[in-house]
């Protein structure tokens, strides 16, 4: 049977080698873009090459035939990623990674058939876009204090409130949107996430300048949006279920995007030092070691966590947080290396030299400290979730939403 198995995944290489060599354009160099930087007419080609990548069978791979896609295994997904990864595939922006690393595998694992069957094919096909709806001008790192309204309306509901630093929304065709149903639950209850459609009538999006220059965060306005009632996403007033499910992915954790540890040393850190002509420096080489040290560190974590939370013992949804915490630590001081390495070329540089990742990299090295649930959060987190520490004391719990409300008026 392995041999067949190993046959198979040969025979998928070598035509997946064709397909790409004849299909997909070669990168001859590596543009760095800034984040946020993406146009409506960038957004419109990438989704004529998803759709060219869906119509040709290389598009959910790993996806059901059941929802649209090839029902094959996630070896043979990593086979056509690792023979297409000299090639330009669909970029998106943030808006890949949330689309098929965030809101494609949570809907898979926590939404009605209908749903999928629904939502899944246009995913895939590069027709519908997601963003993420969660935090609100009152409610972030703490996300089940949103205050955005759902009120049913027969078999629909009318949705106000509004939600900001909402990565990629501009372009977004629809929203992972967490929604109050039941104001007189606790806190963590009567919460319903809904799949928002961001061109409806009433959903305002509107882009947020960023110091990189970039706008990739947007505030998003909902003012009496209608939403089907067959786009709930999960069960009515379970959305705390269903929002631990969609943390495990958005966490970094079960994407299938690590499976073994970094062997190549550091190659954008090398080639920063070739281009500034430093390689042979003993401070750059100390540099290198250290950012691949990082690399594989981080990497070795991210496969000893995902291994856990797949087996039926030693690992849960929380584990994301330490993957998720590993990249608030991670990132900031990995930029800070590539910082050092690059010099003066990270402060002046041409449009496509490699200042641009560099310097952009290094400004956006906070973000994953702060957003999706700040370090401080995660730490606490993993002490009380994971290693059974004495909880903080909660003065909200077993009151209603409605109580909690008028309490904080009192502070």
């Amino acid at each position: 049977m392995s041999g067949e198995v190993v046959n198979d995944l040969e025979e998928y290489r070598a035509g997946a080698r064709r397909w790409v060599a004849e299909h997909l354009a070669s990168k001859t160099q590596q543009n760095a873009s800034m984040r946020g930087a993406e146009t409506e007419g960038h957004i419109a080609a990438q989704r004529a090459l998803q759709r060219r990548l869906f119509e040709a069978g290389w598009a959910g791979i790993d996806v059901p035939a059941a929802y649209g896609g090839q029902g094959r295994t996630a070896g043979h997904a990593a086979v056509f990623a690792d023979e297409a990864r000299g090639y330009h595939l669909p970029d998106f922006g943030i808006l890949s990674l949330v689309t098929y690393g965030i809101a494609l595998p949570t809907i898979l694992a926590a939404c009605s058939e209908s749903f999928k069957k629904r939502h899944v094919p246009r995913i895939l096909a590069g027709e519908e876009l997601w963003c993420q709806l969660l935090s609100e001008p009152g409610a972030g790192s703490d996300l089940a204090g949103i205050l955005t309204k759902a009120v049913a309306d027969g078999d629909r509901w009318i949705v106000n409130g509004t939600k900001v630093w909402s990565s990629g929304a501009l372009f977004a065709d629809y929203g992972l949107c967490i929604t109050r149903t039941d104001w007189d639950a606790p806190k963590h209850h009567g919460l319903t996430w809904m799949a928002m459609p961001l061109a409806a009538d009433g959903a305002t999006v509107r882009p947020i300048r960023e110091v990189n220059g970039g706008w990739e965060f947007c505030e998003v306005f909902l003012d009496d949006v209608v939403v089907d009632g067959d786009e709930v996403m999960g069960a009515v007033n379970e959305g705390w279920r269903f929002t631990h499910t969609m943390l495990v992915y958005e966490r970094g954790a079960l994407r299938g995007d690590r499976t073994e540890l970094p062997v190549a040393l550091a190659p954008d850190l090398v080639e920063i030092a070739e281009t500034r002509g430093t390689l042979d420096d003993s401070h750059s080489r100390q540099l290198i070691a250290t950012g691949h040290i990082y690399d594989v560190v981080r990497a070795a974590l991210t496969i000893r966590t995902e291994n856990a939370m797949r087996s039926s013992v030693g690992g849960s949804a929380h584990h994301a947080s330490y993957l998720k915490l590993a990249k608030g630590i991670y990132d900031p001081l990995r930029a800070k290396i590539a910082m050092d390495l690059a010099g003066d070329l990270a402060i002046a540089f041409p449009p496509d030299g490699i200042g641009t990742a560099t310097s952009t990299n290094f400004l956006n090295g906070r973000v994953q400290s702060i957003a999706g649930g700040s370090n401080e959060m995660q730490r606490n987190g993993i002490a009380e979730k994971i290693l059974g520490l004495p909880k903080e004391m909660n003065v909200e719990k077993g009151k209603s939403f409605r109580q909690v409300l008028a309490d904080a008026r009192k502070w």
